[in-house]
């Protein structure tokens, strides 16, 4: 969906009046028959990500040009009628990316929303490394400049188009199930969504989004920080830390040595809400990301796939992930067992709890 914010021009192009986002929604259906697989990328994003952000941003390590992302599929289709929901509704989770797209945590939200969620993945257009609008137009990260400026704009940015995307989905569901600008959501989800239990996950900065967008609103109860910091690149803390949530919080980095240290401490000494830190053994930065899925199929040379996603074994990775994602959720969100989130499990030998 491309959402259009009439209310403030946008804050990395201010000659542009109105802030412009794209977001896509992920929902369980009740059938495909007939319908074309969904694309992973559309093609101005898919050669964006192959010749800058891929090696550029991310550091993958890619062969460049001998990767068809515009051609890759994913198992799922669009605009299908939403499966019916449960007595209380799709309880609704945001995902906000890394220093990447959304498009990037593709893995994470399908296996949510087959858990029962409705999943909106959002885009920071011109911090985003590409987004592509439906006419075809491309919006390119702006120049970071000084890093530590860019990183605390960023993430203001990030927080007031979390609660603007809120706002859009209220009006969604509200009105007739057609917003202010005639966007409509597919049939049968409008009437589905339960906008009264709302959570969020993200990566890297996106998991630090979803902290700091906690902190500014209370609509959001329950949060997942994916390796993200929570210390400024000077060195100080960032707002959430020095007093923490009252909200639950989920906290899951990855193994070894590790930047996010001083601002996960501080935050968990000052949350009074409920919280946890787990470790995900043998495993990198990337590895809360569709690289565990994706870059493993490209056949990489062991010493290339191991510096992106570690030494954990992708599939457990990618397993061990969505079921801490959904038990979190699930206990938050739906008041089911969270007997997952209290000690380590036998099942999924991966996952250690810190403290």
């Amino acid at each position: 969906m491309h959402l259009v914010d009439s209310k403030r021009p946008d804050p990395w192009r201010p000659s542009q009046k109105h802030r412009e986002l794209m977001v896509s929604v992920y929902y369980s259906v009740t059938r495909t028959a007939g319908r074309p697989a969904a694309p992973y990328m559309l093609p101005g994003a898919a050669d964006h990500f192959d010749t800058v952000t891929a090696n550029g941003c991310l550091g993958l390590g890619l062969p460049t040009g001998r990767i068809d992302w515009a051609g890759t599929v994913t198992h799922m289709t669009q605009g299908a009628p939403a499966a019916a929901p449960g007595r209380r509704g799709l309880p609704v989770v945001l995902y906000s990316p890394g220093l990447g797209t959304r498009t990037w945590g593709t893995t994470l939200a399908a296996d949510l929303a087959r858990h029962g969620y409705a999943v909106v993945t959002i885009d920071n257009t011109y911090e985003s490394p590409e987004v592509q609008f439906p006419n075809g137009t491309l919006a390119t990260m702006v120049p970071p400049g000084d890093p530590d400026s860019f990183v605390r704009k960023a993430l203001t940015v990030r927080v007031t188009d979390t609660r603007f995307v809120l706002d859009r989905l209220q009006s969604l569901t509200s009105r007739h199930h057609q917003d202010a600008d005639g966007h409509r959501l597919p049939e049968g989800l409008a009437g589905a969504l339960n906008l009264s239990e709302v959570g969020m996950f993200g990566h890297s900065m996106g998991g630090t989004t979803a902290a700091l967008a906690m902190d500014a609103d209370r609509r959001i109860g329950a949060g997942i920080d994916f390796d993200g910091n929570l210390t400024n690149l000077d060195g100080t803390l960032m707002p959430v830390a020095p007093h923490g949530l009252d909200q639950p919080f989920l906290l899951i980095g990855k193994d070894g040595d590790t930047d996010t240290g001083p601002g996960w401490k501080a935050f968990r000494e000052h949350t009074p809400g409920w919280n946890r830190q787990l470790t995900l053994r043998g495993s990198e930065h990337a590895s809360f990301t569709d690289a565990e899925a994706l870059l493993p199929q490209l056949r990489l040379s062991p010493a290339a796939q191991a510096a992106a996603l570690g030494t954990i074994e992708p599939n457990t990775a990618i397993r061990t992930n969505d079921a801490y994602v959904a038990a979190y959720f699930d206990h938050w969100l739906r008041g089911r067992s969270g007997r997952l989130l209290e000690n380590p499990s036998p099942e999924y030998p991966a996952m250690a709890f810190v403290n």
